[in-house]
Parts: C-alpha cells; sequence; structure tokens
C-alpha cells in the first residue's frame, strides 16, 4: 500500500498541488469487484480545499486517473455499518448514497479517522459518523493534547508527520542551504564536523538574543508608564459614561409610558374595528327586507311574479337561517328576536305553500274535463304536460320546503301521489275499455262474445274444449287450412289476416301511449319533488290502507312503516312512487293480454315481438325505471302466453284422429305449421327475441315429425309410405321456401325422409304388375346365392328354360300395359291432389321398371346362356306404355 500510496503521490495528486493523507482499496458493494482508491487530500495552496477522490486503474495501461472528485464540504453523513464488529463496508452520503466495500477493516478504520480528523480541522461542520467506534474519534483530541497550538500544523501526528517527506523546499530554502554547504565543502565528507560548526552558531545565535532582550528593558518599563496613564484615561470616561447613562434612563422612563398608552389605543381601535364587523356581519346576513316578509306573508301564489317573489324571499330566508353564527351571537338578544322572526316567517309560508299547492292536488285529482269517458272513442290518452308545466313552477319552491319542513314535503308529496293514482286510473281504466272494444269489436254481439263487461276489463266468458280434428275423405287444401282455427278456438273468418293486423295496431298504439305517459310522469317526479339532488331519503308515499300479501289476504301496513325505510338511491325512490300512481297498469296490460290471446291464440306471437321492443327500448333509457320494470313483468305473462300456445298445439297433433276410410293426404297439423311458421316469420322479422321462436320451432318440428309417423302407422286406407312421403315433401317444401335457418338440420331430415318412403312406395308397387316373373327371379338369386353356379341353374327343375317360357308368356305387351295402367289409377288413388306428386312418383316407378326390366335380362344372359329367351316387350314398348298411360290420365 505505501508503494501505491508514493506512486498515486508523485503521479496524480503532486502535480495538482494536492497532499495524499490517507488511501484505502474498495469496490462498489453488491457488484462486480472492480477495485479502486478512495484518498483523502488537502490543497498546498491557501484556502486550504478538503477533497476525496476516487483513483482508478486505467484499463489500457499500468497507470492511475482520476474518476471522481468530491468537495469533503459536501458530505453529510458517513456509516461505518457496525462499531462493535468487524465489517469492511462503510457508506459515504453525499449528493447521493454510496456503499463501498473496503479491502480490510484496518484500511476502512484508517481512512475514516483520517475523514474524521480532516472535518475537525478545517470544516468544522456537522458531518454525522454513524455506527462509528468512540475510540477511533477520540484519537485526534488526545494527539492535539500532546502537541502545542503552535506546532500543531498537521492533521495528526502520526498522519502529517509522515508526510513531512513529501514536503518541497522553498526556493530560498535551497538558496540558503546551498550557500551553506558552499561555505562547509567538507559538510558531505565530514558531517561530525558540520555539525558540530552549526553546534556553535547556534549558541552564538543563543547569546546575542539574551542580550537583545537585556537591552530592551528600559523600553519595555516606558511602555508600563503609558499604559498607566492609559488606564487612569479610562476611569475618566468611565464616569461620564454612567453620568450620560442616568439621564438616559429617565427618558427611556418616559418612552415607556408613551408606549404603553399608545398600546392601549391600538387596542380600543381594534376592538371597535371588530365590533363594527361582527355588527356588519349581523346586519349583512341576517336581515331580510320588507319586500321579502311581505312575499312570504302574503304574495300571490297563482301568478308568476308573485311565484317569483316568493321563490326569492324563500331563498333569502333559508340563506338568513343557515348563517354559521360565530360564538357568542346566539346570547344577543337581537339576534334570539330575528332568529324568532325566521322561524315565524317560514311556518307562515310553509303552511302557506302547503294549503295552495294541497288544493292544486285535490282539484287536479277530481277533474273530469281530461277522461277518456268525455272523449271520442279515438285510443289516446290525455296529455298532463299543461298541469306539469304549471306545477313545476313550484320546484324551487318545494326544494325549499324539503330544506326547512320535511314533514310538510312529505304530506304533499303523499297528498300528490293519492290524487294523482285516482286520477290516472280513471284515465287507464277508461282507456283500456276503449282497446278492448276495438278488439273485440264494437257492437254488443261483440261484446259478449268475448265476455267482455263493463269498465273492469274482465273475461267471463267459457272457453270451448279443443276440437277433435278429423280428416275426411275428400279433405281438400282448404278444408285442411280451416282446421289451424281450431288452435285459437275461433271461427274461420274471425282469423284473417286483417284481424290480426288490427289486433297487432292496437297493441301497439297502447304500448305506444302508455310509454310517453310514464316517462313524462317520472320526469315531472324527479324535477318537481328534487329526487335527483337526494339520493337516499325517505320515501314520501301515499301510505295504502291494505297491501295483498302474498296469500292473497289483505294485512294492514303500519303507516310509519314506508317512512321508516331508507332506500340507497333516487331511482329507487323515484319507481316506488311509480308504482304507487301507477298501480293500475300492470293490472290492465294483463287483462288486456288474456283477451287478445282469448281472441286468438296466434296473438301472442304479435304481443310478445311488440312488448319485447319496448322492453328494450325502455331498458336502453333505464334499466331501473318503472317503465322498465313494469313491462318486464308483463312481458314474462306474453312469454307464459305463447308458450302455452306452443304447448297447445302439439297436444293437438298428439290428440288428431284419421278416419279409416278415407285417404289421409296433408296432415292438418303439418298444414297448421306451415301456416304458424309463414305468420311467424312475418311477426319476428328483425324482432329482438328471435331466440324464443327458434326454440318453438324446434319443439314442433319434431312433434311434427312423431306425429306424422304415428298417424302413418295407425293409417288403414292410405300405406304407411305414401302418408310419410308426402307430409315429409309438404315440410322439405315449407322449410326449403321459408329459409329458417334454425331447422336447416330437420330440413335435410325432412328430405332424407321423402326420398326414402318414395323409394320404398315405388318398390313395393311395382312387385305388383309383374307378380309371377318377380317370384320366378327372386327364386334363381336364391338358388345363385345357396350356391348354385349360374350356368347351372336352367338345370333345376323348378327353374328350367321351359318354366322360364311359360312365366314371360304369362306377361305379353298388352297384359304389362293393363297391370301398369292398373297401377297407375291405384297409385292415384293413394296420392292427394294437393301435393302432385302423382307425376314424380309415375317417373320414379318407370325408372325403377327400367332397372328392373334391365335386371331381369342380365340374369336370362347369365343363368341361361344360348337359350335365346327375351321378354315379350322392350324398354321402347315400356317408355311408350308409361307415356301413354300418363297422358290418358
Amino acid at each position: 500500500m505505501t508503494a501505491i500510496k508514493h506512486a498515486l503521490q508523485r503521479d496524480i495528486f503532486t502535480p495538482n498541488d494536492e497532499r495524499l493523507l490517507g488511501i484505502v482499496n474498495v469496490c462498489k458493494a453488491g457488484k462486480k469487484k472492480k477495485n479502486c482508491f478512495l484518498c483523502a487530500t488537502v490543497t498546498t495552496e491557501r484556502p486550504v480545499q478538503v477533497k476525496v477522490v476516487k483513483v482508478k486503474k486505467s484499463d489500457k495501461g499500468d497507470f492511475y486517473k482520476r474518476q471522481l472528485t468530491w468537495e469533503l464540504r459536501d458530505l453529510t453523513e458517513v456509516d461505518a455499518k457496525d462499531a462493535s464488529k468487524e465489517n469492511p463496508e462503510f457508506d459515504l452520503h453525499f449528493e447521493k448514497v454510496y456503499r463501498w466495500v473496503a479491502s480490510s477493516t484496518a484500511e476502512k478504520n484508517s481512512f475514516i479517522s483520517c475523514i474524521w480528523k480532516l472535518n475537525q480541522r478545517y470544516l468544522r461542520k456537522k458531518v454525522e459518523f454513524v455506527n462509528v467506534s468512540a475510540q477511533l474519534l477520540e484519537e485526534l483530541p488526545k494527539a492535539e493534547e500532546s502537541v502545542p497550538s503552535g506546532e500543531s500544523q498537521s492533521v495528526a501526528g502520526g498522519d502529517e508527520d509522515a508526510l513531512d517527506e513529501y514536503q518541497e523546499l522553498s526556493t530560498r530554502e535551497e538558496q540558503d542551504i546551498e550557500s551553506m554547504m558552499e561555505m562547509c565543502e567538507y559538510a558531505i565528507s565530514n558531517a561530525e564536523a558540520f555539525a558540530e560548526q552549526l553546534s556553535r552558531e547556534l549558541q552564538v545565535l543563543d547569546g546575542a538574543n539574551i542580550q537583545s532582550i537585556m537591552a530592551s528593558e528600559k523600553q519595555v518599563n516606558i511602555l508600563m508608564q503609558l499604559l498607566d496613564e492609559a488606564l487612569s484615561e479610562v476611569d475618566t470616561i468611565e464616569g461620564k459614561l454612567s453620568s450620560y447613562e442616568e439621564m438616559l434612563q429617565s427618558v427611556k422612563d418616559q418612552m415607556d409610558q408613551i408606549s404603553q398608552s399608545n398600546r392601549l389605543i391600538q387596542i380600543s381601535n381594534t376592538n371597535n374595528g371588530k365590533l363594527l364587523d361582527e355588527i356588519q356581519f349581523l346586519v349583512n346576513y341576517m336581515d331580510l327586507s320588507k319586500g321579502h316578509i311581505r312575499a312570504l306573508q302574503e304574495g300571490d301564489l297563482m301568478s308568476p311574479k308573485g311565484i317569483e317573489a316568493c321563490i326569492n324571499a324563500s331563498e333569502a330566508l333559508l340563506q338568513c337561517m343557515n348563517v354559521n353564527l360565530r360564538p357568542g351571537h346566539e346570547k344577543l338578544m337581537a339576534v334570539t328576536q330575528q332568529q324568532l322572526l325566521f322561524a315565524e316567517l317560514r311556518d307562515t309560508f310553509a303552511r302557506r305553500l302547503t294549503n295552495h299547492l294541497n288544493n292544486v292536488f285535490v282539484h287536479q285529482g277530481h277533474d273530469q274535463s281530461s277522461t277518456l269517458s268525455q272523449h271520442t272513442a279515438e285510443l289516446t290518452l290525455p296529455k298532463h304536460s299543461p298541469l306539469h308545466r304549471d306545477l313545476l313552477r313550484y320546484a324551487k319552491l318545494m326544494e325549499w320546503l324539503k330544506n326547512t319542513h320535511r314533514e310538510k314535503y312529505e304530506g304533499l308529496s303523499r297528498t300528490y301521489v293519492d290524487y294523482m293514482s285516482r286520477l290516472y286510473e280513471r284515465e287507464i281504466k277508461d282507456f283500456f275499455e276503449v282497446a278492448k272494444i276495438k278488439m273485440a269489436g264494437t257492437t254488443k254481439e261483440a261484446k259478449g262474445k268475448f265476455g267482455l263487461h263493463g269498465s273492469s276489463g274482465k273475461l267471463t266468458g267459457s272457453t270451448s274444449s279443443l276440437n277433435k280434428l278429423t280428416v275426411q275423405g275428400s279433405n281438400s287444401r282448404r278444408s285442411q287450412s280451416s282446421s289451424l282455427l281450431d288452435m285459437g278456438n275461433m271461427s274461420a273468418s274471425d282469423l284473417d289476416v286483417a284481424d290480426r293486423t288490427k289486433f297487432d295496431k292496437i297493441f301497439e298504439q297502447v304500448l305506444s301511449e302508455l310509454e310517453p305517459l310514464c316517462l313524462a310522469e317520472q320526469d315531472f317526479i324527479s324535477k318537481f319533488f328534487k329526487l335527483q339532488q337526494h339520493p337516499t331519503v325517505t320515501p314520501p308515499l301515499a301510505q295504502p290502507e291494505t297491501e295483498e300479501s302474498d296469500g292473497g289476504t289483505p294485512s294492514r301496513v303500519p303507516p310509519q312503516a314506508e317512512h321508516r325505510h331508507s332506500l340507497s338511491s333516487e331511482k329507487d325512490l323515484v319507481r316506488l312512487m311509480m308504482n304507487k300512481i301507477f298501480q293500475s297498469i300492470e293490472t290492465e296490460l294483463n287483462s288486456l293480454i288474456a283477451l287478445g290471446d282469448k281472441i286468438d291464440s296466434f296473438n301472442s306471437l304479435y304481443m310478445l315481438v311488440k312488448m319485447s321492443h319496448h322492453v328494450w327500448t325502455a331498458e336502453n333509457v333505464d334499466p331501473a325505471s318503472y317503465l322498465s320494470t313494469t313491462l318486464g313483468n308483463v312481458l314474462v305473462t306474453v312469454k307464459r302466453n305463447f308458450d302455452k300456445c306452443i304447448s297447445g298445439q302439439i297436444r293437438q297433433m298428439e290428440e288428431i284422429k284419421i278416419s279409416k276410410k278415407s285417404k289421409v293426404g296433408i296432415l292438418p297439423f303439418v298444414t297448421n305449421f306451415e301456416e304458424f311458421a309463414e305468420l311467424a316469420e312475418t311477426i319476428f322479422r328483425n324482432a329482438e327475441r328471435r331466440g324464443d321462436l327458434d326454440k318453438a320451432y324446434v319443439k314442433l318440428i319434431r312433434a311434427v315429425f312423431m306425429n306424422v309417423e304415428k298417424v302413418a302407422s295407425e293409417s288403414q286406407k292410405t300405406p304407411r309410405d305414401v302418408v310419410m312421403m308426402e307430409n315429409f315433401h309438404h315440410i322439405y317444401s315449407t322449410l326449403s321456401r321459408l329459409k329458417i335457418s334454425c331447422l336447416d338440420a330437420e330440413r335435410r331430415e325432412a328430405k332424407h325422409k321423402y326420398t326414402d318412403h318414395l323409394q320404398s312406395y315405388v318398390i313395393n308397387s311395382l312387385g305388383q304388375p309383374l307378380e309371377k316373373l318377380n317370384h320366378f327371379f327372386e327364386g334363381v338369386e336364391a338358388r345363385v346365392a345357396q350356391g348354385v353356379r349360374e350356368e347351372e341353374v336352367s338345370y333345376q327343375l323348378a327353374f328350367n328354360k321351359q318354366e322360364l317360357r311359360k312365366v314371360i308368356k304369362e306377361y305379353p305387351g298388352k297384359e304389362v300395359k293393363k297391370g301398369l295402367d292398373n297401377l297407375y289409377k291405384k297409385v292415384d288413388k293413394h296420392l292427394c291432389e294437393e301435393e302432385s306428386l302423382l307425376q314424380v312418383v309415375w317417373h320414379s316407378m318407370q325408372d325403377e321398371f327400367i332397372r328392373q326390366y334391365k335386371h331381369f335380362e342380365d340374369l336370362i344372359g347369365r343363368c341361361y346362356p344360348g337359350s335365346g329367351i327375351t321378354m315379350e316387350f322392350t324398354i321402347q314398348d315400356m317408355l311408350e306404355y308409361f307415356s301413354s298411360i300418363a297422358q290418358s290420365h
């Protein structure tokens, strides 16, 4: 380390006029071990600057270079980590914390001691030494005690004495030494003689110094005399100063009295200013003008100007009453009297405002001019916008009443809900009465037919039982389609498209009238009662005398129960008020839906689409609104009726009975499904609840498939294959035409069933015209299958050539044509006219007959080779037979 110290002093610090006093070999904590040196240096020139220098070995050579330099005055803390144990780690806190690990604990302690001594001597600043041993910091004071103050020129005896060898001689010292050595040339060769000469010269100098001191004694005596004279003059001056001090003391006392008087005057002015501020505060904030008082006591609550004056007066009164009085104000008599006046004015105006608004609500509730009974039979609801517009002028007064008289505010709210619920109940009942009359017809016969009595809207007519569907022998498309009407329990004339369209328009108009009515009322309640500003208030609702419990038995509700119930938001409060005002809407809607369902069960399709659309619209506006909730509840009823309609159709499919004496043809429920699908696709085009229809489609089509197979198995007059073929062909045609995506699998299944049963019917039918020939060749194929070689079949007794010729002779062309003609008549008798499958079946039979003919010829060629046996007719003959038979019929 000594060699490195010398090298650093020589190469780095001497050129910069610095002295190296402390050094430690370190590396950064927690990183790769890249060693460097921390050096404590001082400058040789004054003022002395103390620095900490980081020196690092160059990467390109063996020389060292300065990397970083810190001023010691910037050091704030030295942390040695542990004072009791040996730990080479330490931290230096400059502008940031530098963490180091020394090569040894001894080097770390020596460097920290050097830093502490340099700080004590040159800076005297407060640098915190944390976790440093007290013994290490006590070395400097002990060293300074042992060295005289005049000689303490180094940092510590050990540190800077060791560096004395580095002190360079000044130019003058070099010259003196050189001249001395010139005078004593033998100094180098004979050092002892040189030292003796220097000793003798020093003694001569000491003697000369003593003589000089003794010669200056006279001058010392003269100096002492002058000091005595100066002391006497000082005593004289002190006496004069004492007299001056006594005079100034009297002046000081007078000034203190003046200062005390000024302070009292200042306190008085301050108190007067504060008193004036308090009086101005009370006058400004607790004084109500005479105009405001007159408006509160007798202001006109009818005219717009009077209402505006009352609003301004009430706001001014509320501001005066809500003034935040300062401590002590409430003890003033004037303040107490003013507060009593304000309370009296508040009570008086609240009573006037409550009475006036109560009269308005009562008058509107008993007003008969706006009910539907005095209107024409138009399906419209009265508009309450004029009433809302008039009442909204009092909205600010209602807010004032809410903040000052909660009881009166809640009483007004209950009154409004009570009387408006009566008014809306009359109007809504009249409105739904007109809607029901328009649905059922305006004549008395129509009302009696559907059991509509009075304004209650109840359906009292008995529902006829489901009619059994009977298939008649000569069913036509018209008679089959008319059986669909049994599902609605109505006659064919009542269920045409016009009636359903009329019902759809009436139901849409009902919903379109109710929606703006509810939204307008909800908006008015929010604005008039200022509910949106208070999300958690007690609901000011009308107290019902009784409520229906879950079991349907009326049970009394305590009057305070709803008032104590705290709602979590303003929306819940508004919805609760709306429930009371429009409590009859849901009942009337359900009654109207029941009527529509009784008129025609297919009306549930129209109602489901319309109701779903209005629910979707209401939820987009406000999912938690009264309208959204009510329409959602009614939608559940509509969906239930729709499900009942689907279930009724499935039940009627299962209960169908077919006639044993007539052919089946297209089954009624297949035609019914076609009409249902056409109607549903028209109604549900672009509807929101398409998924409900798709589910119903799947249920219905599976029931249709199952019951077609059931009827086909039970059919006695018509072959099973014909029933399956015709009905599945009709189903396939319907699904292909309507392009119902959810029934693609069923459409493919219907086509497969139709094709299979068509082929089965053709094969079974063609066995009859050439029955003996068929049996003969079936026997031939059986022998071959049993292992008889084909060329040896002709040697079998039952299948020899003579037997073959005998069978072929029985089927000349004339007989074949006759048999085909009979087959055509039979097929025509089996098939129905509606589906027009006769030509399709006849063409398939032609193809199958040709296939059998070719098969017979192939068997003759393989089993009877060289016999020259052929059929009595050719393929061309067969084509002419089929063509002529089809044309003749």
